[in-house]
């Protein structure tokens, strides 16, 4: 494991303080949980972009062609 040093604004760290103390979690707790929402967030949004650079409008008419022309069920509608 790893240890940093940060820098945060005094509002910002009342803030964060506060909500850990609310969560009852400490502040390592906290800091970590937020880094690794937003590394998942920023992960998740590259893997959907190289995703849907892979993808094409014909593939997706290929993929449409083989769903059935049927009336979806009452409760899915």
């Amino acid at each position: 494991m790893s240890a940093i040093s940060i820098r945060l604004p005094d509002s910002l760290h009342r803030m964060a303080r506060d909500i850990a103390r609310q969560d009852q979690v400490s502040m390592n707790q906290f800091i970590a949980s937020a880094v690794a929402e937003k590394v998942s967030a920023l992960a998740t949004e590259q893997y959907l972009n190289e995703r849907a650079a892979r993808g094409s409008a014909d593939k997706f008419r290929a993929a449409l062609a083989h769903v059935p022309d049927v009336d979806a069920p009452t409760f899915d509608r």
